[in-house]
Order: structure tokens, then sequence, then C-alpha cells
């Protein structure tokens, strides 16, 4: 006979039991089970159940358990998940298994001391899933059971989701339990992800009147008469939790299970839930109740010691209190005739009574409880984060210590990832509120923290600040700029720049004011709808001209003036030295580092963009390597990890790497995508992959990368590297949709000219256009081409020069023709520019009818992965011969 518990859990029992099977099989894949129900309906019984079918099978069984009053607590859940793997393994062993990973995942465990900056929520995520890959593979075949995944934390719940995405080839089996109703936001969207890879399951039901009448007689004995039975169902609705906790105050009242005794059922219900239990618990005693109470604000660790201290009793009577609540099947965990706890941690039978002990403390008691809690935790040497959720209950009382325990708290909540977490305790300190000379600066580190998942509230938080005093010269600078940074990362630019010209009034001259000076012009740069961009170009050159670079304000401002010159097209030699005197021996300057906060990533993006253009390729590629590593070992893997492998793919696609700069940019667009959806740098990313698989010769390709991410109008506020309009321009053209390519086009020729100037490469319309037009405009096709090469030879790049030579080829016919492309290829040849050489290589052969030239073009586009050109240069070869 099935036991007690399970009746009518066939199904369950059947789709647990056959994805063991599958797990122990040995096909190394693994799965995901979610089992989904109401508050009672045993999912607790069916994870039961798969310990013992994973356990028969020789599999290690991990488990955790979400809680109702611990969704605060950050990676709660996956801590108790691993808490058997971590336990058995010395520090040096966990520092060999996770790797590389050591450092980012094992704070967030708790196994590691956290490093001085602040690691990304996501770079942790990534950690975790490759720790826990790595301790599966050393445990397998291994099964995860996490129950009441409704109230994990969100941390526990993002890491959860990234795992069973990535289960294809681990021998690794998930079965979740969770309520399908409560959850809201982030957690929400992660269980719906964790959800989508589930084997097929349906949600549990209550159970029939004659199951229930099955389990009543399994458990009371086959004279349980019928109508005694039925009653039991109508009493609990069939609900297996209640129905077996009702049959237990049977058993333990000796009712007979006959129809005379029905009519006492409801009463005997009313005591296992509720008020009843609450009525259970009271009759035990004071001293039991109380420590109950303990228990319930505990929540999760409830060791006998601290909870004796939280419950203000001496252990021997902790003990007696733990027995007595174990006997009555509200904790487990202790022995019901001494209390002394086996395992060393208390746990509540059922989060239903768990929830309904602490809503059964009174109100003030339960907020006076908290506050105690969190000096016990202080006290043991759990540290502010793990005291910060008792402080979270406490009622503002203009308490200056609890607003430092929580600024404290925060601190450690950011150092492991976890700045959701940080934002709560923070926002919490706020409403004590905070001594005045200290309220500016709680506001401060509540932006800070909420900079990089949510640029609106940093706003918010960052110009509250600034009306405040309490911030010293130096760190409302860097408050401002900070502001500055969220305003553009929210599409509110214009008011960016309002913000940084505001302050840069207030401020005499020195390195502040400098600072802010740099950071308007970078902001005001990256503008596109810029209206005097001539004039702001004049003014920073005006202010470059004497600067040496003898600090980082200055370095700052020599990068915004290398960055404008080179998207003006000014002499590239120029730019170059610009970019040089920014550096210190060749390297970055001390704080001037990609993963230094006072000056924004970007200011290096602007850096590298211009060696990039000035056909210093290799300078380029430096830089950007050396960003992704710094954001790798500082565990950035958001935004900053995303652009420094977009920028280093657009290095490759330069030199014509192009197979290689997919890569990149494909791992760019990827790492973006788990940002957010529609952001500013998706048009980047999406720009650089579409121009790199029009050159590659993928132009379906190309399209459905366009489609997917709406690459169309309207273009964004900020300048984006290629220009958008020439890369979408390319692109309709290619396709077929030639007005509507040539109209593109025409809005990056005006806007070029509204600059004053533009860089032939970085905004290649006056090719395309020059091209496009030749048949239908010869007259306007020569005249773009012809200035076209005098902005090329101002520039003096030989990329530059050659692509402008080449244009020109195209335009004309005969021995004409043929020595423009023998020039172009002259000068593309001595660039880093591969694939530019390759193409003008091929059109050198078709147009010189040189089979020897077409085999060279066609060995070096082979060599950059230009299929569309290998085909064209094979098609013109079969010509010739």
């Amino acid at each position: 006979m099935t036991e007690a518990p399970l009746w009518e859990r066939d199904a369950e029992l059947s789709a647990i039991a056959a994805a063991v099977d599958a797990l122990c099989g040995g096909s190394g894949a693994g799965s995901v089970l979610v089992l989904s129900g109401e508050a009672g309906i045993g999912k607790t019984a069916l994870l039961t159940e798969a310990r013992r079918m994973a356990l028969d099978r020789r599999c290690t069984v991990w488990s955790a358990r979400g809680g109702e009053t611990l969704t605060s607590v950050p990676f709660n859940v996956v801590r108790q998940l691993l808490q058997p793997a971590l336990v058995s393994l010395m520090p040096d062993e966990a520092r060999e298994y996770f790797g590389d990973w050591y450092d980012i995942a094992g704070p967030a465990l708790g196994i590691a001391e956290a490093g001085d900056r602040q690691p990304d929520p996501q770079y942790v995520c990534d950690g975790l899933v490759a720790a826990v890959r790595r301790l599966a593979r050393r445990e397998w075949p291994l099964v995860l059971l996490v129950d009441d995944a409704h109230w994990a934390d969100e941390e526990t719940l993002h890491w959860l989701a990234a795992f069973t995405n990535r289960l294809d080839d681990l021998p690794v089996l998930v079965v979740v339990a969770r309520r399908p109703t409560g959850v809201s936001g982030e957690s929400a969207r992660h269980l719906d992800a964790i959800g989508a890879k589930s084997l097929p399951t349906a949600a549990l039901r209550a159970l029939t009147p004659d199951a229930t009448a099955g389990l009543t007689r399994a458990t009371l004995g086959e004279h349980a008469d019928t109508p005694f039975c039925r009653e039991v169902w109508a009493v609990t609705g069939g609900n297996p939790y209640e129905t077996v906790e009702l049959l237990a105050k049977v058993q333990d009242s000796a009712l007979e299970p006959v129809e005379g005794s029905a009519a006492e059922l409801r009463g005997l219900n009313q005591s296992a839930r509720g008020k009843g239990l609450v009525d259970r618990l009271e009759g035990l005693g004071v001293d039991a109740t109380r420590f109950a109470w303990a228990a319930a604000i505990l929540g999760t660790r409830i060791t006998l010691d601290l909870t004796a201290e939280l419950a203000g009793m001496p252990l021997d009577e902790a003990e007696r209190c733990a027995g007595l609540l174990g006997a009555a099947r509200i904790l487990t965990g202790a022995d019901r005739t001494t209390g002394e706890v086996a395992d060393g941690e208390l746990e509540f039978v059922h989060p239903l009574i768990a929830g309904a002990v602490y809503r059964s403390i009174p109100d003030g008691l339960r907020t006076a409880m908290h506050g105690v809690a969190a000096s016990v935790v202080t006290a043991s040497g759990l540290g502010a984060a793990a005291a910060s959720r008792h402080l979270l209950e406490v009622h503002p009382d203009d308490d200056p210590e609890l607003v430092e325990q929580m600024r404290e708290a925060a601190r450690e909540h950011l150092a492991v990832g976890a700045p959701e977490a940080a934002r709560r305790c923070l926002e919490r300190a706020l409403l004590e509120p905070p001594l005045p000379e200290v309220h500016a600066r709680v506001l401060y580190e509540l932006g800070c923290a909420t900079l990089l998942t949510s640029p609106a509230t940093t706003i918010q938080h960052l110009r509250e600040a600034l009306t405040l005093h309490g911030l010293e010269r130096e760190l409302r600078v860097d408050a401002v700029c900070r502001l500055a940074q969220a305003l553009v990362h929210n599409d509110q630019l214009e008011e960016a720049v309002r913000t940084i010209d505001e302050e840069v009034t207030r401020l005499q001259s020195g390195p502040e004011r400098m600072r802010l000076q740099a950071v308007h012009y970078m902001w005001e740069g990256l503008h596109a709808g810029e209206q005097d961009a001539p004039g702001r170009s004049r003014r920073l050159a005006e202010l470059v001209k004497p600067l040496t670079g003898r600090d980082n304000s200055e370095r700052a401002l020599l990068i915004l003036r290398a960055f404008d010159a080179t998207t003006r097209g000014e002499n590239a030699e120029e730019v170059v030295e610009l970019c040089d005197r920014a550096l210190v021996n060749g390297r970055l300057a001390p704080g001037l580092g990609w993963t230094d906060t006072e000056w924004t990533f970007e200011l290096l993006m602007m850096l590298g963009v211009s060696y990039t253009f000035a056909d210093r390729l290799d300078r380029a590629e430096s830089l950007f390597a050396d960003a992704r590593r710094s954001y790798e070992m500082a565990g950035w893997s958001g935004g900053h990890l995303a652009l420094a492998h977009a920028y280093g793919g657009y290095v490759h696609r330069r030199r014509g790497r192009l197979r290689d700069a997919e890569d990149f940019l494909r791992e760019s667009l990827r790492l973006v995508d788990r940002v957010g959806r529609r952001l500013p740098m998706h048009w980047s990313v999406v720009c650089m992959l579409i121009d790199t698989l029009l050159a590659r010769g993928h132009v379906g390709e190309a399209e459905e990368i366009a489609e997917r991410y709406a690459f169309e109008p309207p273009h964004p506020s900020t300048n984006v590297t290629p220009d958008t309009h020439c890369v979408r321009g390319r692109l309709l053209i290619a396709t077929g949709r030639l007005e509507e390519g040539l109209n593109e086009l025409e809005v990056a020729a005006k806007m070029a000219a509204s600059r004053g100037g533009h860089n032939t490469v970085m905004a290649p319309w006056a090719g395309e256009l020059a091209r496009a037009l030749a048949a239908s405009d010869p007259r306007r096709a020569a005249e773009i081409s012809a200035d076209l090469r005098a902005q090329a030879e101002r520039f003096g790049t030989d990329t530059a020069i050659g692509e402008a030579l080449h244009c020109a080829a195209t335009l004309e016919t005969g021995n004409r023709a043929v020595d423009l492309y023998a020039r172009a290829v002259t000068y593309l040849e001595a660039s880093p520019s591969a694939y530019e050489h390759a193409l003008a290589r091929v059109d050198y052969g078709i147009a010189s009818r040189s089979a020897s030239e077409l085999d060279h073009g066609l060995t070096l586009a082979r060599s950059c992965g230009a299929d569309g050109l290998v085909t064209r240069a094979r098609e013109a070869l079969e010509r010739l011969r």
C-alpha cells in the first residue's frame, strides 16, 4: 500500500521515479521537475519521497527550504542547499574545486572573505553556477531538492534559474516545490524560467473523498466507518497536510472513528491550524510558547543556544521546551524526551506551522524580539548583514546606532553581490532617520548601491543627497558624476549635461572642477542631437591645448579630445599623440583603470576607439583585452564586460578577423541580454554584429539580428560606433530596399555636415552613398567620392585613404579604374585592415582580369572568413578560365 501521505499522487511519484531513473541511467544529462500546489497539498511529502528514491539509487541528495520571513536574506537557500558539500571541503579543497570562481562565489556562500570591489550580481550568479557545476561532477549523480521555492531569496532564484538552464551535460536532477501564486517581480520571472525547463507535471490537487477514506483507514484502522471518513474529507477539504494532522489528533484523543464521533472532527481540525494551533501551543506553557516564538523570529539557523538566549531562558529549560514542541509536532530536530538537538539545528515541522506561530506573536512584542534577535545574532559573530533582516522589522526610533548597523550591513551585502539587499538596508536607515550630518551620505550610498540595477532610483536618491549638507567637496563631485551617469543610462543625456554644468559654476579652478568639465565634454560628445558640435570641439581643443597629462583630470580631457578629433576625422597622428599623452609609460594611470569608479568606463572605451580608427589596432586590442581581464577579476559581468567583449570584437572586425569578431560580438550580445532589453548598449553591440555579418556576406543572419533587436528608427540619443545610419543603410541596400537604404545614408550625411566633419571609416556613409547613386546620379556620386578622398587624406590613415580610393575606383571604368584599384590595394595592404584589403584585391583582379590578383584576394578572403567575398572571387576566376 502507498504510504499514507501520498495517496492519489501516482502520476507525480511516477514522474519523480522516471527522472531519478534517467539521472542514474548514465546519459550524463540533468533535468528539472517542478511540483506546484497550494499550501498543505503534499509538496513536502513528495520531496521526502524523492529523497528516499534518490538515496535508494545511491544518489547524493542536497536539500533546502525557503522561509516566509527569510526572503530578504540573500543567498540563504543556496547556502542551505550546498551546506553538506561546503562543510566537507577544507579551504584549500574549496579553492581547488571552485578554481577562478572561488573569489567570486566564495563570499556569496560564506566560505571566503569578500574583496574590496563591489562585484556585479550577474557575475556572482555565473560564479555560483560554475562552482556548483564543479561540485556536482564531484558528487554525481546529484539530486537537489528545494522546498517552498516561492519563499526563496531572489539571489538564490537567480542562480537556480541560470543553473537549471545548463543541465544538458550535467548529471543533476533538480526538484522544486512551490506555490503557484504569491510571487512577483524578479523572483516570479526566475521561477517562471525554472518552470519552463521542467518536465511535464500537473498542479497538485486535493484528495478525493475516496482517497481521504483510504488514508483515514490506513491511519486509524479499517474499522473507520464511511460517515466518519466522509466527515474527515468535508472538514479538511481533501488537503493532505490538514488530513494527516487531523488524523494524528484523532489518535492522540483516542477518538473512535465512527459516525458518532464525526461531530468532534471540526473542533480537532481547528486545533491543528491558525487560532487552534496557537491555543494548542499556549497549552504547552508560557516557556514553551516563548521558545517557539523565538524560533519563529530566528526563522533560519535555529540553534538551541541562540533560541534560548533570545527567549531569555537557561539552556536546560530550552532543551525541555524543545522536547515539548517536538512531541507536539511543532518543531523537529530535538529528542522528544531529552530535548537534545542531535544535528545542531531545529526546524518547524511545516511552513504553515512556522507562519502561524510567527503571526501569533503580539505585534509590539514581535518587533521588540526582532531587535533583541539582531543583538543576539551580532554578538554571536554572524555580522551586520545577518542581523539586518531583524533590524528591517524594527520601528524607526531616531537611533543613530541602527543607521550605522544598516550602513555596515549594506556594505557587506554589496561586497557579496547582493545590491537589492543593500538597497533595503539603506532605505530602512533613511526611515530612522539618520542624523543631519549623515543623511546626505546615506542617500549617496543608496544611489551608488542602485547605480547598476536601477538608474531611475539612483537619480532620485543622488538628487536629494545634493540638496543636503554633509557631502564634502570631492564626495559631492563624485555624486554629481554618478548622477550624470545614471541620467545618461536612463536616456536623459541633456539633463545629465545640464546637471554637470550647474555644479561647475559652483567650483573654483582645481582637480574637481576639471573632472566635471571632462565629464561634461564626454557626455556632450556622445549626444547624437548636439546643437553646436563644432563649437564644442573648438572649446574642448582650447581647454586641452596647454594640458600635459599631469593628473587624471587632464588625462581624461586628453582622451576626450582624441575621441572628438577621431569622430571629426582630424589628423590621425595627432589623435595618437593625444592618446599616448593620456597614458603613463604606455599604461593606464593609477585611478584611471577599467574598474576604478571615479571615471566611467565610457572614457576608456573612447580611448580604445580612438586607437582603433587611427589604425593602431594593437594598442586598442591590448586595451580591450585588459578591460575583459579586469572586469572578470572584479566580478563585473554585466554591461561592462559585455561592452569590453563588443569593442574587442570590433577590433577583430577592423583587423579582418571576421570569425573571431562574430564570436566576440555574439557573446557580448548574450551578456547584454542578461542585463535588460532595449538598452542603449544593445544598439552598439547589434550595430557592430550586423556590420560584421555583412562583411562576412551573411546578409540573412544580419537581417534576422536586425529584426530580433528592432534595429530601426528611432535611433538612440547617443552616438554609436560604428554609425547606426551607415550600417542600417548598408543592410537595407543589401536586402534590396534601395530607397530606404539611401534615406538612411542621406541622414548620416546631414548629421556629418552638422558636426562639421566626420571620420570616413567610423561613419562610412560617403562610400556607400556614392556607390548606391552611381547609376542614378553619377555626378553627385563623383562629388561625394571627391569629398570622401579629401576627408580621408585629412585623417591620413592607410585604411581611410585606401577605402576612399577603392570607392573612387568603383565609379570609374577602364584603365582609370584599374589604376585606382591598384593604388587602393597598395594603401590597404599597408594597413591593418585585412578584409578591406581582400575586398579591394578581388575588385582589382576583376577590373584588371588578373587571375593572380584574384587568387591573392581569394586567399585573403578565406583567411578573413569573408564567405560572400570568397564566392565572388571564385565566380570571377571561373569566368576568367
